[in-house]
């Protein structure tokens, strides 16, 4: 096992997972883990993220500034919205500060279901599946092109006759299909109930260094990452009512009093279901 933390303490379970995963090919995940300082990680993930860094060394902060967002984000919704369910689809890997550790600071009793189909995520899922004790969280295998099997499984976990936040950070630039991904991200709003939220965020191609950078990754074996314009990204709010200050970049979404917001090639935004 080439990762940096070989010595991991791996249930059997967990072990049999990891070797059925490809150490030879990039992903995504785990390079992104990479970026934000985690060691589960490969020698092809730290060599591709280190060459996409060469020619866009952004993307560091762009990964960072990406899970500031996803905290604030969190923290408005179970604060200052009083959203208590959260449907994350496109888990990755775990870090500091995922949904459920962020959302039952504020509110013990909030409800998280993660969704992925990545097999190193389903063997860190003991990790995300901790809880308050009046909390509730759970993992679900499956892939966001079957949103149907995705609503049904959460349901055993959510009550889908109150609001529910959705959480697709990243993971619809994965779909590229234009029409394919504003479908699925329309069929899982369809599926849940007035007063719900949509978190998106999803990397721009609004950088021409970021793009190249980007096509260099997609040659790489890994599966394929399209970048969309601020305008395509902005079409998934199309149904919904923008919070505001609408469709920013992540360090522009509901600054700390006093911050200057750094922009990066990302857009990101909350919106409400009515």
């Amino acid at each position: 096992m080439d990762s940096q933390d070989s010595d991991f303490p791996w249930h059997e379970a967990e072990k049999d997972l990891m070797a059925g995963i490809d150490s030879s090919v990039p992903h995504s995940a785990r390079i992104w883990n990479y970026w934000l300082g985690g060691k589960d990680n490969y020698a092809i993930d730290r060599s591709t993220g280190d060459r996409y860094c060469e020619i866009f060394p952004g993307i560091v902060g762009i990964a960072r500034a990406a899970r500031i967002f996803h905290t604030r984000a969190v923290r408005y919704l179970a604060g200052e919205r009083s959203i208590h369910q959260f449907l994350d689809i496109g888990t990755g890997l775990p870090t500091a500060n995922n949904t459920h550790e962020v959302a039952q600071q504020t509110t013990p009793h909030s409800r998280v279901v993660y969704v992925d189909n990545d097999p190193l995520v389903l063997a860190h899922a003991n990790a995300l599946l901790t809880s308050t004790p009046p909390g509730v969280t759970d993992y679900i295998e499956a892939d966001i092109r079957e949103p149907d099997a995705i609503l049904r499984a959460a349901a055993d976990t959510l009550d889908f006759t109150r609001p529910i936040a959705l959480m697709l950070m990243g993971i619809m630039g994965h779909i590229t299909d234009d029409a394919h991904a504003y479908s699925i991200v329309g069929h899982l709003l369809a599926g849940l109930p007035p007063g719900s939220f949509l978190v998106l965020r999803d990397a721009t191609n609004t950088d021409t260094t970021f793009g190249g950078a980007q096509e260099l990754y997609n040659q790489s074996g890994a599966a394929p990452y399209k970048l969309r314009s601020p305008q395509q990204i902005a079409r998934f709010f199309d149904t919904l009512q923008l919070i505001e200050p609408g469709l920013v970049t992540p360090l522009e979404w509901k600054p700390d009093p006093g911050e200057e917001p750094v922009r990066v090639e990302m857009a990101c935004g909350v919106g409400q279901k009515k």
